[in-house]
């Protein structure tokens, strides 16, 4: 991960990051995030090696209350190793949930970097916004199929609807949205047409205006080449399903953040309507258009984060989530739990996207 770094951002953010950050060695076993809890700073891995840890989620509240009495530990699970360049504590700066503790595997050297600094230096600098969304996103992409991997494509759960994750157009301004209609083409996708293969090239991004879409990964253990093709040439290719898609979703974005093709298949559930963005058009507004560049590298980052939560969800670790006839729990931060910013940005990305279909309609 360490060439994703120096590859995303110049030697002036380079130069920054190392006058603003705070180097110091921590030993092994040194917990540098905590689950739950707030984090003050964006930490990178510069030497040895870190674990990333979610929590066994139970909702029994006998079982909590005895681990409480006992001091015993939420049984957590090891998702994944950290290894210089990686970054960790980025979550605040695309999201609102801190799903996973990170500790020191070994003794290991870390440049930490205050929020507060971060965060104003991503609001006054929108070329080093873009280049940090943009590795964030790359790193956040690696972490994904890792744990993909890590699991087994077969032992996926069955998946639910993620959340609506209309709140991400409130990180788009109105001008962004203008250029997306203008420069945007609308079609039809027949139920159980398949929009995009795995592994297959991707020619546009799409935005699902309406319908349901299904987001699966393939349990054939061909490799990525002849699964890419035999999926092309509809030929009998098994998948399992992982996320249903619904409106305000972005997908075939993977091309845009590194160039790397898409690790999983995107197929129609229902009659739905997209919203197609050429590739060509995309890449040259990226290139031209920096704050247009650095509000879409966030909205991608923060979307891969909410599908990364969503599959440790599914696995049985993150958060405790709500479920229906328990009673709620006042010092429990649930992970379907929204606060009353996102709430605020959810309602001004609704109408920002009933506003975008209206628009549409009338062009």
């Amino acid at each position: 991960m360490t060439e994703v770094l120096l590859k995303e951002l110049t030697n002036s953010d380079i130069d920054w990051i190392i006058a603003i950050g705070d180097q110091r060695e921590i030993a092994a076993g040194t917990v540098l995030i905590q689950e739950g809890k707030a984090v003050n700073s964006l930490h990178i891995l510069l030497d040895g090696m870190l674990t990333v840890n979610a929590a066994q989620s139970d909702n029994n509240p006998l079982t909590r209350a005895f681990a409480a009495i006992e001091g015993i530990e939420t049984p957590s699970r090891e998702i994944a190793r950290l290894s210089s360049g990686e970054v960790v504590g980025e979550i605040p700066f695309i999201d609102t949930r801190t799903a996973t503790t990170v500790k020191a595997l070994e003794k290991s050297l870390v440049l930490s970097i205050p929020r507060q600094e971060l965060a104003a230096k991503l609001q006054q600098d929108v070329g080093f916004a873009s280049r940090f969304y943009r590795a964030i996103a790359i790193m956040l992409s690696d972490r994904l199929q890792s744990i993909i991997n890590q699991v087994g494509r077969s032992n996926i759960a069955q998946g639910q609807p993620l959340k609506d994750i209309l709140f991400v157009l409130g990180k788009l301004h109105d001008s962004d949205i203008d250029w997306m209609i203008a420069c945007g083409t609308q079609h039809q996708i027949a139920a159980n047409t398949v929009l995009i293969h795995e592994q297959g090239p991707v020619d546009a991004l799409y935005i699902l205006l309406s319908g349901i879409m299904s987001l699966s990964v393939s349990e054939d253990q061909r490799n990525p080449l002849a699964r890419a093709f035999a999926a092309i040439e509809n030929s009998e290719v098994s998948n399992r399903e992982i996320a249903k898609l619904s409106k305000g979703e972005i997908m075939g974005e993977t091309p845009f953040i590194d160039g790397r093709l898409p690790s999983a298949t995107i197929k129609a559930i229902e009659d739905s309507i997209v919203l197609s963005i050429s590739r060509q058009q995309l890449a040259a507004k990226l290139q031209q258009d920096i704050g247009f560049a650095s509000r879409f590298y966030q909205v991608i980052a923060t979307l891969l984060s909410n599908r990364f939560q969503g599959i440790l969800s599914r696995l049985g670790y993150g958060r405790r989530v709500y479920s229906r006839g328990q009673p709620l729990d006042e010092n429990i931060e649930y992970e379907d739990e929204l606060d009353s910013s996102v709430l605020d940005r959810m309602a001004l990305a609704g109408k920002r996207f009933e506003w975008m279909q209206e628009r549409l309609r009338v062009s």
